[in-house]
């Protein structure tokens, strides 16, 4: 993508966030606003840096996760195009607790913090975006909470393979091609599953010509008899 020729006050006016704002407000905020372009492997920000902007994927990945001092990984959330990352921590004015990392060459829109005040004291209503979007990723991370307890690690993996699959409506529908954006060991982390289990399950699952796997690609041939399975 060439960033000297990208749209900022467009780009901004797709995003849920910035969506509601005047083209005039859209403009304005877009002139704090930066692109940033990182390679696979490159990192965001470390734990323990300062946050100053908040950042929204337009292209690419980026893991966000915490490591022991062994250097064992545990990914918190995977954040694609569309999606931002590192409100809260921003407001808070506190260093970043997590790490992100790009895992695939990608473009980041950073929204500083100071650009992002000025909006809430020009418009109160600006805040009730933000809140939503901290709202939104709490969540996110009650449900992921919910299902380390509830759920066994097979119906975890069930339900990221079912994810698109709209409002659990799972009868009558056709076969459905399921690409992992990342490396099967990055999703096992993200479900807190060992890799080696999680591999484990998908032949367990193909085994039982209920899915078929094709390197990164997964065809789910029966969606119905899977999202059974997984309550076994």
């Amino acid at each position: 993508m060439d960033t000297e020729q990208f749209d900022m006050p467009r780009y901004l006016s797709v995003l849920p966030l910035f969506s509601d704002l005047s083209q005039l407000e859209r403009e304005r905020l877009a002139q704090s606003c930066q692109l940033r372009r990182l390679a696979r492997g490159d990192m965001v920000f470390r734990v323990g840096e300062e946050c100053e902007a908040f950042h929204v994927v337009v292209v690419g990945q980026v893991k966000l996760y915490v490591a022991s001092p062994s250097g064992h990984e545990k990914v918190i959330e995977l954040i694609g195009p569309g999606h931002s990352f590192a409100e809260a921590m921003m407001f808070l004015s506190m260093p970043c607790i997590l790490n992100a990392q790009a895992l695939a060459d990608t473009l980041l829109l950073c929204v500083t913090k100071k650009a992002v005040l000025g909006e809430i004291d020009r418009d109160p209503r600006f805040s009730m975006h933000m809140l939503a979007g901290i709202s939104r990723r709490l969540h996110g991370l009650v449900r992921d909470v919910e299902g380390y307890a509830l759920q066994s690690g097979m119906q975890r993996l069930i339900g990221y393979l079912l994810r698109d699959v709209q409002d659990g409506n799972v009868s009558n529908v056709g076969i459905v091609t399921v690409s992992l954006p990342v490396s099967k060991a990055t999703i096992a982390s993200r479900l807190s599953l060992t890799p080696e289990y999680f591999s484990r399950v998908l032949h367990e699952l193909e085994a039982e010509s209920l899915i078929e796997i094709d390197k990164r690609e997964i065809r789910i041939l029966d969606v119905e008899r899977l999202a059974n399975y997984g309550s076994h």
